[in-house]
């Protein structure tokens, strides 16, 4: 008999478009134009196939690593994602609860419908909070963004820089998506504002707000040279850029003193047709070296693919639909099960592979494809085209 319990995020994703309004279940579930990077970034995984070793004693094991120093009981993580509100009541305080049961690490989403205060006081101290930042026209706004997390107990920016205007995303043109009136994004409040019981009058509406800023009002100047400078200047958090898809620009992160990249490509929701994130990913690694930790995102559905990044080279694996899933079928209790399925997965994969510990999953335990893309130089001066990249 089907107790109807879901067994996997394939099933909680069932269950989430079941249960939530068209246009929320669309500006969740949907990418970029044809989709073809959002589709991309699950199905590459089946692409590496695994290497088990035998006859190992596999009788205890372990998940617990460092990322940025500091200890955490897994690798999977929490990737931003706006407006939790949309998928239950409860939105990201539900979301810090759970995670904070889980014991790894939460990015919170400048978009949050709950505020970074509130968020953060629901944590128990065995989970690190990231704020994750977008960077506008008026610097001063992400200033304030930066300086109030700093103050909340944040311990790292994660700056996204893949977003200088927002990807064109046709579910959300048909839906004609805008956010429901009564959603407020708090973090563009008043602290004493929107961590008090305060009355829909106070406060714009997250719809007016996220017009006001995301996209319309992005400061599209921000570069390497003028934007990780000014934002070491205003905090002495670390700072991780979100968004690199290249060996290039993971050594442009090192150069300008970046404590961590995350290999991402928005979910599939900016730049359609670009690499998959796990096929982004080794070439990332190779450029990082031992100068800066690589994590990654997109495309994470089962515990094997957080075994096949970690194996590649990722430190951490962050995971944003499983988790707005599971809160739209349960609130806290759903955010906690996608994160029980995904890490009793992964320990379940560790196991199965021969491994005891995450510093023993290396690349000698994936197959990986070869030759799938190439990339030239053009041709300049009469030089011929050469070969850059073989991926």
């Amino acid at each position: 008999m089907n107790s109807g319990e879901p067994v996997c995020i394939k099933d909680l994703e069932k269950i989430a478009e079941q249960v939530m309004p068209g246009g929320a279940w669309g500006y969740y579930a949907s990418g970029a134009n044809d989709e073809q990077t959002k589709h991309e970034n699950e199905e590459a995984f089946s692409s590496y196939r695994l290497h088990p070793r035998m006859l190992r004693d596999v009788s205890k094991i372990s998940t617990e690593t460092t990322i940025l120093g500091q200890k955490v009981k897994t690798p999977l993580g929490i990737a931003p994602c706006a407006l939790h509100k949309l998928a239950h009541p409860s939105g990201e305080a539900a979301t810090s609860r759970a995670a904070s049961q889980h014991g790894s690490i939460m990015i919170l989403s400048t978009y949050s419908t709950t505020s970074m205060e509130k968020v953060i006081a629901q944590g128990d101290g065995s989970t690190q909070y990231w704020m994750q930042l977008y960077v506008y026209e008026q610097r001063s706004v992400s200033e304030a963004l930066v300086r109030r997390a700093e103050k909340a107990g944040f311990k790292a920016i994660v700056l996204t820089v893949d977003a200088p205007v927002l990807g064109r995303r046709l579910v959300d043109a048909r839906n004609r998506f805008n956010p429901p009136p009564h959603l407020r994004l708090e973090n563009f409040m008043d602290p004493e504002v929107a961590n008090s019981g305060y009355s829909s009058d106070l406060a714009r509406s997250a719809n007016e707000t996220f017009g006001a800023t995301f996209g319309a009002n992005g400061d599209q100047t921000l570069s390497w040279a003028n934007g990780i400078s000014w934002l070491k200047q205003i905090t002495s958090l670390p700072i991780i850029v979100k968004g690199i898809l290249s060996a290039e620009d993971t050594q442009l992160a090192i150069s300008h003193g970046c404590a961590g990249v995350i290999v991402s490509n928005h979910g599939g929701r900016q730049l359609d047709g670009a690499l998959s994130t796990i096929d982004a990913l080794p070439q990332i690694v190779e450029a990082a070296g031992d100068k800066i930790e690589v994590y990654m995102d997109g495309g994470v559905r089962k515990g094997t693919d957080i075994f096949k990044a970690l194996a590649l080279g990722a430190r951490a694996v962050f995971v944003a639909r499983p988790v707005l899933w599971g809160l739209a079928y349960k609130g806290e209790e759903g955010v906690l099960h996608a994160l029980k399925l995904l890490q009793s997965e992964l320990e379940l994969a560790m196991m199965l592979a021969g491994t005891t510990c995450i510093s023993e999953i290396d690349e000698s335990y994936v197959y990986q494809p070869t030759n799938r893309w190439v990339r030239y130089a053009p041709s300049r001066n009469g030089k011929p085209r050469r070969l850059v990249a073989k991926l």
